[in-house]
């Protein structure tokens, strides 16, 4: 009995034609090689399980087979099936992270010019080739500039920032997109009718979506979840398989902190979390969902076709005129600190709950985005009018007959008191333009912080005003006038201004800020209604 052959190596792309949503490389690469316009290097680029080494292998066997079928190789001659079985000792796979020394380069540069044995070309395929060292770059480089003839290259990354650009220049270089959705799912129910595999379009749909753009992890997944349940292979047998919640759960949590149900939410939580859900993925799966939403709030229906695939349309529409956009972010941000504090939380549980209410509760927080996220659910709701402020009802004034209203004091009757100041607001003396030249003048003396006081715009924390031989330096704010109020700067002011007046000038400075003394005309008139309260009717 042969051993069981994992399905990611079993349906491996044997030609370019296989090779799924990888369109642009593969036909350009087929092209090269029925035109005989072959690079002597190529550098293949992109996230994991998109096809970059399975490329390399078909581009091995292309250049070396005996009967290629419109750049395709045969895979039936004797160097296919070679290079298949890996007995072909001249196309050789080096995984670059366990032989990334200088020495390991070395001998590859010495064995590479000794012409081939058993096929055309001599290939090197070199595997997450960014894990060289730098001197082992260096020893490649002349290599790859100018190899022999029988030479071919193939460099496979997937972190291209790291590989040096004196290697970038001497490659072709073929960037591996992320596989979409759709063509991933398609795979999975070929491979799935191949395999005998009954699997649902939901869970094809779900598989796809976790394989983000990888089509080996989707197949991963695939062999996963088929060897651990009988009969169909539907989506909750998926979520159930790999202990997430699913869109429904995800759902309709949401709906609940939407709503600021915080007991439903952890009710809900507290079942998912004893049904042995994973609260990693759990949390994974609210911040896609929430990525969602804020597609589509900030997109609109253009944004349906930028889902993930978390929830249905239908319920992401809905759950987006409950949240705001403000909220969303809040809800993305905490998520995303939750998720990083998982490698050196002592207890997930704990902190996955506490995320969860604050999530439904953001009067918890004071922080600026819970504060700006209630104020755009607040903004939101004024504009499409489910919130409405409550009108203010005045009580009705209560008549009064001219017996029962005490007589009170008129103005004219009240004397003022002493020190109290009936003369008109204090006026500006000053010429035009006197205030903006003296704060010129003052600034060239004083030094920062307090030449910054004199700006001499409108809404500066200090403005002038000359009563005749007295400046008054009016302050805004208590601190202003506290800075201000010292014999040196007064000296300056002051004699700065009456140079520009021709006559002696006093400054001094006014707390505008200041909290005033009191009323005493508004003191006489609330003892006059002590006095009298037995008389005076108010209605409730």
């Amino acid at each position: 009995m042969s051993a069981y052959q994992a399905l990611y190596r079993k349906y491996r792309p044997q030609t370019f034609d296989d090779v799924s949503g990888q369109l642009a490389v593969t036909q350009t690469l087929k092209t090269q090689l029925i035109s005989g316009r072959m690079s002597h290097a190529y550098l293949f680029t992109g996230s994991r399980g998109t096809g970059k080494t399975s490329c390399a292998k078909i581009l091995a066997k292309a250049v070396n087979c005996l009967h290629p079928d419109n750049g395709n190789p045969c895979n039936c001659c004797e160097a296919c099936r070679a290079i298949d079985s890996g007995s072909c000792m001249d196309v050789l796979e080096i995984d670059a992270a366990s032989n990334n020394g200088v020495d390991n380069v070395r001998d590859l540069r010495d064995d590479a010019i000794y012409t081939p044995s058993q096929v055309k070309m001599r290939v090197y395929i070199i595997d997450e080739v960014h894990m060289l060292s730098i001197s082992a770059f260096n020893a490649l480089l002349k290599i790859i500039e100018e190899p022999p003839e029988h030479l071919l290259f193939i460099l496979a990354t997937t972190e291209l920032h790291k590989v040096p650009a004196t290697i970038l220049s001497r490659c072709q270089r073929f960037a591996f997109r992320r596989i979409s959705q759709e063509d991933i799912a398609a795979r999975l129910q070929y491979v799935a009718y191949q395999e005998n595999i009954d699997l649902d379009d939901g869970a094809a749909r779900v598989l796809a979506r976790l394989a983000d753009g990888g089509m080996r992890d989707g197949l991963s997944l695939l062999d996963q979840c088929a060897s651990a349940t009988t009969g169909e292979l539907t989506a909750e047998r998926v979520y159930a398989c790999l202990g997430i919640a699913g869109e429904q759960k995800c759902g309709e949590l949401m709906g609940y902190i939407a709503a600021h149900d915080t007991k439903s939410a952890l009710t809900l939580f507290n079942r998912l979390y004893t049904e042995g859900k994973d609260l990693g993925a759990l949390l994974d799966e609210m911040a896609c969902l929430t990525r969602d939403l804020l597609v589509l709030k900030t997109a609109g229906n253009t944004g349906i076709t930028m889902l993930s695939g978390v929830a249905s349309d239908q319920e992401a529409l809905a759950l987006t005129k409950a949240l705001g956009s403000g909220e969303l972010v809040r809800i993305m941000e905490r998520i995303q600190t939750t998720l990083a504090s998982f490698t050196r939380s002592a207890s997930r549980r704990m902190d996955a709950e506490l995320c969860i209410v604050e999530l439904c509760q953001p009067e918890l927080s004071l922080d600026i985005q819970s504060v700006n996220a209630r104020l755009t659910r607040l903004e939101e709701q004024l504009r499409s009018g489910a919130f409405v402020p409550a009108k203010q009802i005045h009580p009705a004034p209560v008549e009064e007959t001219e017996e029962e209203r005490p007589p009170f004091p008129d103005d004219a009757d009240i004397p003022p008191e002493p020190g109290e100041d009936s003369a008109a607001p204090q006026q500006d003396d000053a010429p035009a333009g006197f205030w903006l030249e003296l704060c010129g003048a003052v600034r060239k003396e004083l030094k920062p912080p307090v030449s910054g006081f004199f700006a001499g715009t409108p809404g500066a924390p200090v403005q002038g005003a000359l009563a005749g031989d007295r400046l008054e330096l009016r302050c805004t704010n208590d601190f202003t006038a506290k800075t201000l109020d010292k014999p040196e700067i007064l000296e300056v002011v002051g004699r700065k201004a009456g140079a520009m007046l021709g006559r002696p000038v006093t400054a001094c400075v006014v707390d505008l800020s200041a909290k005033p003394q009191g009323n005493p005309r508004l003191d006489r008139l609330m003892q006059f209604g002590r006095e009298h309260s037995d008389i005076i009717k108010i209605k409730e």
